[in-house]
């Protein structure tokens, strides 16, 4: 499902128009991505946990050249579904 998609669906659903959908979609974004950089966690009941980890530095490989490259440390997201979209999904 692409975002279009997503912002039709909830148009739909909430009985909004699409403009309207995007709006609260893009807010809601954003208010996850600046709660993440600040608090590094955002659980949302019923569906999911998103959390920062650290992901540490490490050795690669090039795949073209077979040489060992560093990888560098970085912070990854990551998501834990909650029970109710785990029994949703299955």
């Amino acid at each position: 499902m692409t975002k279009a998609e997503l912002i039709a669906q909830v148009a739909n659903e909430a009985q909004v128009k699409k403009v309207d959908a995007e709006k609260t979609i893009n807010a809601l974004i954003r208010v996850i991505s600046k709660t993440l950089k600040s608090d590094s966690r955002l659980a949302l009941a019923g569906f999911g946990t998103f959390a920062v980890a650290e992901r540490k530095a490490r050795e690669g490989r090039n795949p073209q050249t077979g040489k060992p490259i560093k990888i560098p440390a970085t912070k990854v997201v990551k998501f834990k579904p909650g029970k109710q979209l785990k029994d949703m999904v299955k």
